[in-house]
Order: structure tokens, then sequence, then C-alpha cells
């Protein structure tokens, strides 16, 4: 009876203690702190955890040494010493633009300095006598050569100006002068040499030359043909260049031979027809030759610089690999200033979280990083806090405690979105059946010996 008796007592008294926390004592968010601090408990929702990331904070930054490259400066000095390609970029040009002279006014010819002309008259009777010196002069020069002045001289009549007349304005002058001085106006009057109007052919032709533009118009194939015909091996790169009035014109070859419209382009007096081509093939065998040789020298030359370029970007590899090797030693012995936030109650393991460089974390990180999260057999997740210590130092002891009821699952989204902060505490309460469960333990061995000493006695 005396062993019922304690046995009995020992369970009331257990009920007691366990219920008033004499024998053990949980950690728990109490709004009411003993110390004399203030804690506000915000429940977490979506407008609170937008309130609570509003607070501002920039994570530490890594060094800049794991942002940098092995092809840095260095490489880059290097590789400025590098020669040129051994390609020629001195390329032929893919077309030749076309440049068409303006289309020719058509004008009849007009008398020029340096054209002979012959004034045919009819033989017999006093004409004949009247214009013996006329006719002897024709006889010998084959007519009259215009002067410098732009006159001929005809005896008996004197200097007639013909230069910038058409033969039909010319008849006419001719005409009025021969009246005037009472002789018979029967004549006839012809050009027979041009020489006051040409256009001078050359470049890669057969037989520059100059021909001469007369009644007839002078066209480019024509001109071309009086001067032997052209010559050019590469006729993809050569080219017609026309000279006129201070402007350059150029005429492709291989379409000057595909538009006949082209060959018919119209001379006019002063114009300067060249016939160019880019490249000199029978000059070109000592040119490649040179560039071959030069190009064996600068391949050489290239292959040293990148060897040197190479070595360099190793020594730079090296040393960042040292930098960053030494900064995970510094890390992992604590000597890098991190900020941490620290976890505690009912959590996976009691551990402090370091705050990652470059980014922000979240309170799903640091729940989940260890991979233990919340071991909800023993947890209250109706009770997941985030313990904020005001930044403010007028309220030192201010606390404020961001309460997430994981009872609803769908809260758990909230964790992913709420931004921790350097120094946070995050905590878990332990559910009211591990809190009993734990009295129990604690208490048991106690009550095991005294009934043991109990029964002895």
């Amino acid at each position: 009876m005396k062993k019922m008796e304690l046995r009995a007592l020992l369970a009331c008294a257990l009920v007691f203690l366990g219920g008033c926390d004499i024998v053990y004592f949980s950690p728990k968010v109490n709004p009411l702190s003993t110390n004399g601090s203030k804690v506000r408990v915000v429940a977490m929702t979506p407008e609170s955890v937008m309130l609570a990331n509003q607070s501002t904070y920039s994570p530490k930054e890594l060094p800049s040494v794991f942002f940098a490259t092995a092809g840095g400066a260095q490489a880059a000095r290097a590789a400025e010493r590098l020669p040129d390609s051994v390609v020629d970029e001195r390329n032929r040009p893919a077309f030749l633009a076309t440049r068409l002279p303006p289309p020719v006014k058509q004008h009849p010819y007009t008398i020029g300095v340096g054209d002979v002309l012959v004034l045919a008259t009819p033989q017999g009777g006093n004409t004949v006598e009247q214009l013996t010196g006329l006719l002897a002069a024709q006889n010998a020069r084959q007519g009259y050569t215009v002067q410098d002045d732009g006159s001929i001289a005809i005896p008996n009549v004197g200097r007639v100006q013909l230069a910038g007349l058409t033969l039909e304005q010319a008849e006419s002058e001719l005409f009025r002068r021969l009246v005037d001085n009472q002789i018979d106006p029967t004549f006839s009057l012809e050009i027979s040499e041009f020489k006051s109007k040409k256009a001078a052919i050359g470049g890669a032709v057969a037989h520059p030359t100059v021909a001469p533009i007369t009644l007839t118009p002078l066209y480019l194939d024509a001109a071309l043909a009086a001067a032997g015909g052209i010559t050019v091996s590469d006729l993809d790169y050569a080219s017609i260049r026309i000279y006129r009035d201070g402007q350059l014109y150029q005429i492709p070859l291989s379409e000057l031979y595909s538009n006949r419209g082209m060959q018919k382009i119209q001379l006019i007096d002063g114009d300067s027809v060249f016939v160019d081509t880019e490249y000199e093939l029978d000059k070109a065998q000592t040119y490649f030759d040179q560039q071959i040789r030069l190009a064996v020298t600068r391949q050489n030359l290239r292959t040293a610089a990148l060897d040197e370029m190479r070595h360099a970007v190793e020594i730079v590899r090296s040393n960042q690999q040292d930098a960053r090797g030494n900064f995970e030693k510094r890390d992992s012995y604590g000597a890098v200033d991190r900020d941490y936030v620290y976890l505690t109650g009912e959590v996976g393991k009691q551990s402090r979280y370091a705050l990652p460089f470059n980014r922000k974390a979240f309170l799903a990180d640091a729940l989940y990083d260890s991979g233990d999260g919340v071991p909800t057999r023993t947890a209250n997740v109706k009770q997941i806090y985030v313990l904020r210590g005001s930044p403010d130092p007028r309220e030192f002891g201010a606390v404020t405690a961001w309460q997430l009821n994981g009872r609803d699952a769908s809260n758990f989204v909230l964790t992913t979105r709420f931004e921790l902060r350097p120094n946070d505490v995050i905590f878990v309460a332990e559910q009211p059946v591990t809190k009993w469960s734990r009295v129990i333990t604690q208490i048991t061995p106690s009550l095991i010996t005294s009934t043991a000493a109990g029964v002895a006695d």
C-alpha cells in the first residue's frame, strides 16, 4: 500500500510541475517581455511581407577576382603586339562603278582654228581670171587653213572671219564679201581637213592616237577602233575612263562589251579617253612572290606572339585561382566579413546561416538550405517567427516578430518572398505535446530511481 501511494503522489507532482513549467522551460515569443523589450507580433501576409522587404539592405560583394577572366588586360596587351594577319586585306573591288557622261546635244559642225577649207568656183570666163589668186592658192595648198584669229585670207577679198560658224553661215558670209568686192559669188565651200576638234585615246590600246571630230559624230567604239583596239588581259577589272571638262567618268569594260548603247557614247572636243586596268598582270608575279615571303615571316611572328599571349593568360589564370583559393580559406576560418541569420527553436539544426554574396536571401533559403527544414513532428508550424531588432538606436530593445502560420500550407509560399536581413533570428516554437513529452523524459529517470529506492525500503 505504501508503494502505490508513493507512485500516485509522484504522478500528481509530475502533472503539477509540468503544468507550472517548473521542471521544463521552453522558449516562446511573448509580447509582454520580462526584460522590458517591446515585442510586436505581426502576422506574415503578402502585405506585411512587402512591408518587411522595404527595409534597405545591400548584400556583401564578392571580390572582383571572381568576375575577372584570364583574357584580361595583360592578354589584351599581348594581343596588341600581334603582327598583321597573313591574309592580305587589300582585296580587289567586287565591282567597278559606272559613271556615264551626260548626253551631248546635237548641233551642226562649227568651223574652228586649224580646219582646212576648200573654196570651189566654176571654171572659165572672167570668173577664173578674177579669182586667179584664189585658185592658185587652192591648187598649191588644197584650200585655206583657218588661222589662229579664226579667219582665212582670200586674195582681192581680204580676211574673212569664219571660226565658230557653221558651213551654212560661212557660205553666207563669203557670199556677202564676194558681192561687196564685185566678184561673181558662184562657189561651193567644203572642209577638207578637220583639225580644230579632236579627242585623245590612250592607255591599254594598241596605238594611242588623237581622233578628229568631223561632220560625222565621233562615238566611243569608233575612237577605240582608231587607236587599234583595247589590249587588256583582265577584262573584269578594266575600265574606260573619260575626262571631260574637269569631270571623270567611268565605264567598266565588261559592261561596255555587253551594252551596245554604251559603245555609242558621243565624244566631244577636248575629251580624253583612257583605257585603265587595276592590276598589271605582267608585274604581278614579283608582287606575289614578295607577298608569299612576307606571309611566311608574319606567320612565324604571329605564332610566337600567340604563344606569348597563351603564357600570359596562364599566368593570369593561376593568379586568379590563388586569389580565389585564399579568399575561400579566409572565409572558412571566419576571417571574411559576412552577414548571418540565426536559426533556433524546433529547427533541423540550431545554426547560423550565412547570407550569400551579391544577392538577397529568403526565409525558405535559411529553413531548407541544410535539407532538414521544419520537423513537423515536434515543431509547432503555427508559430514560425522571424525576429528582427529595430535599427533605430532609440528603440534598441524593440523587436518585430513576423509570424508565419504554417498550418495553412499555402502560406509557405511567403517564405520564398520574405527577404532576410543581417542578424535576423528564425525561431520555430514546439508543439504542446512535444513540450509535455520532454517534461516526461526529464522526470522519468528520477521517478524510476525514487520508486526503486522505495521498493528497496
